[in-house]
């Protein structure tokens, strides 16, 4: 039996990266899914194209997850398209990194916009429907940064530590009404982002995982799909870390 049959998840930013890897391994599992990213574009047609292949309703929606106003008008035109939300995945973010003395305002507020308060947008437009079904997954992504702390990343560890505080209180308010929030912490994942990393930075931080191996974007994927199923089903307000033991 699939571990999400019968089941619609809501994914944020899964166009690409981490998310479209969530979106896919839920899909295998049996989930609807939709998905969001900033533009209806060619790239999120050919996502709903790959998740539909794989037997299951999918649509991605343009939307901006930092706009409070857009995320209440897109989950309500998601609940009315697929019915019910059982899974959120709050995993649409930004880096803009730099050292604090030459960090703008700007840079500041761009990164705790789209990073933490997309959490809290998307979070308080599907709480409703949660609550009123009587159960529900939410997995928010934090990272290792959020936890540890990192140089020249002042604004995307602040807003990483914050969504691992969102969570824990977030679980002891709706752990009531059967409804899990957990988060992820990724390390140092191979991405299109970190592919373009020089090697001797990869290498310089593959050195410090005992697992001497960057992480893929299905190991994070792996992780969610176990957060978002029965598998899961007593344990909520807790961080995993998928950092091959960088961080212990």
């Amino acid at each position: 039996m699939k571990l999400l049959e019968g089941k619609t998840a809501l994914i944020t930013g899964a166009a690409r990266g981490i998310g479209k890897a969530i979106a896919v391994r839920f899909a295998q599992n049996g989930a609807n899914i939709a998905f969001t990213d900033l533009a209806y574009d060619d790239n999120v047609k050919a996502v709903e194209k790959e998740l539909t292949n794989l037997g299951v309703k999918a649509k991605g929606y343009a939307s901006n997850a930092a706009k409070f106003d857009e995320t209440q008008k897109v989950v309500a035109q998601i609940a009315e398209d697929f019915g019910r939300i059982d899974i959120l995945v709050n995993n649409a973010g930004i880096t803009k990194d730099g050292a604090f003395k030459r960090m703008t305002e700007d840079q500041w507020d761009a990164v705790i916009t789209v990073n933490l308060k997309s959490v809290f947008n998307f979070t308080k437009a599907v709480q409703p429907i949660m609550w009123k079904q009587g159960s529900g997954s939410m997995i928010n992504m934090s990272s290792v940064v959020g936890v540890s702390g990192n140089a020249n990343q002042v604004n995307y560890s602040s807003s990483k530590a914050g969504i691992i505080g969102f969570t824990k209180s977030a679980a002891k308010e709706f752990g009531a009404r059967n409804i899990r929030v957990n988060a992820i912490a990724p390390g140092f994942i191979i991405s299109d982002m970190t592919k373009e990393l020089p090697e001797e930075i990869k290498k310089e931080w593959i050195n410090k995982i005992p697992l001497r191996r960057g992480g893929t974007p299905d190991d994070v994927a792996d992780t969610a799909l176990y957060l978002a199923s029965e598998l899961s089903s007593f344990i909520s307000g807790q961080t995993i870390h998928v950092c091959g033991g960088m961080l212990t």
